[in-house]
C-alpha cells in the first residue's frame, strides 16, 4: 500500500514537471507553435505532447487556434503571469542581489532609486573586506558626478533630470555628460567613474528594469580601483543587474 502511494505521488509530481516544461516552451517561443515543434523542443513523442497540450488547453493554460491548430499560451497562463509581475518589487530583488554580491567581492554594494532630488540610496551593504563610511541610507548622490547619476540620465526624461539638478546643492553640480557618453552607458549596460569623487576609489552602476521596460532602480558598487580590476567588479555588477532585471520580469 505504501509503495503504491509513493509511486502515485512520484507520478503526479513528474506530470506537473512535464506540464511545466511545455508551458515554458510556449513562453519562450516567438509565437504560436505546431505540435511537432513543441514535441521536438520538449524531446517527447507527438502523442505525449498532444495529451499534455490538450490538458493545458482544457485548463486555459494553453490555447489552440481552431484554423491552424497552432498552440500558444492561454488566458489562465497570462493572468497568472500578470498577477505574479504585480507582486514583484524590483528594488527588493535588486537588494537581494547586492547583498549577495557584497558577500563575494571587496566592495560596498547598494541600490539607488530616483527621487525628485536625484539618485537616492535605499539599500547599502558593506563587505567584510571593504567599507566606505561616506555613503549611508537615504543619501542623495550627485546627478553629474556619479556612475549612478550617469545611468539614471541615460534612461530618464531630460526634464526629470533637469528638475533634480536644480534642487541639488551647488557642490554636487558638475559638467553634464555629453550625449555620446550617455549613449555609451546605454550600449554598455552601465557606467563607471574612477577616482572621480574620492581618490583611489571607483564607482560603478547598472540599471535594473521592470516588466514595463522602465528603469526601476540602479545597482552600484564602490571599491578600490585596483581591487575592482583584479576581481572583475564591473562584470559581476553588470551580471547582477541583468539577473535582477530578469527576476523582476524585465
Amino acid at each position: 500500500m505504501m509503495t503504491s502511494l509513493s509511486t502515485k505521488r512520484s507520478a503526479t509530481i513528474q506530470s506537473v514537471s512535464i506540464a511545466a516544461r511545455f508551458l515554458d516552451i510556449l513562453a519562450k517561443a516567438d509565437g504560436p507553435l505546431v505540435l511537432g515543434e513543441i514535441a521536438r523542443r520538449a524531446r517527447t513523442g507527438s502523442s505525449t505532447a498532444h495529451r499534455y497540450m490538450q490538458s493545458l488547453v482544457r485548463e486555459g493554460l494553453a490555447a489552440q487556434d481552431e484554423v491552424t491548430g497552432h498552440y500558444d499560451l492561454g488566458p489562465a497562463a497570462l493572468s497568472i503571469g500578470v498577477r505574479a509581475l504585480r507582486r514583484i518589487d524590483a528594488v527588493e530583488v535588486a537588494a537581494r542581489a547586492m547583498k549577495a554580491l557584497a558577500s563575494r567581492i571587496a566592495a560596498s554594494c547598494g541600490v539607488a532609486i530616483w527621487t525628485e532630488r536625484g539618485p537616492t540610496i535605499v539599500r547599502w551593504y558593506r563587505s567584510t573586506d571593504f567599507a566606505i563610511s561616506t555613503v549611508t541610507l537615504g543619501d542623495v548622490l550627485p546627478v553629474d558626478n556619479t556612475a549612478c547619476g550617469f545611468v539614471f540620465q541615460s534612461h530618464l526624461p531630460k526634464d526629470a533630470i533637469a528638475a533634480a539638478r536644480k534642487l541639488q546643492p551647488a557642490s554636487f553640480r558638475g559638467s553634464r555628460p555629453p550625449g555620446e557618453v550617455l549613449d555609451a552607458v546605454r550600449r554598455d549596460g552601465g557606467a563607471e567613474l574612477n577616482e572621480h569623487l574620492f581618490s583611489l576609489l571607483t564607482g560603478k552602476a547598472a540599471p535594473v528594469f521592470n516588466a514595463m521596460g522602465e528603469i526601476a532602480c540602479v545597482v552600484t558598487t564602490v571599491s578600490f580601483v585596483k581591487t575592482a580590476e583584479a576581481e572583475g567588479h564591473r562584470e559581476a555588477l553588470f551580471a547582477a543587474a541583468q539577473a535582477a532585471t530578469r527576476d523582476s520580469g524585465g
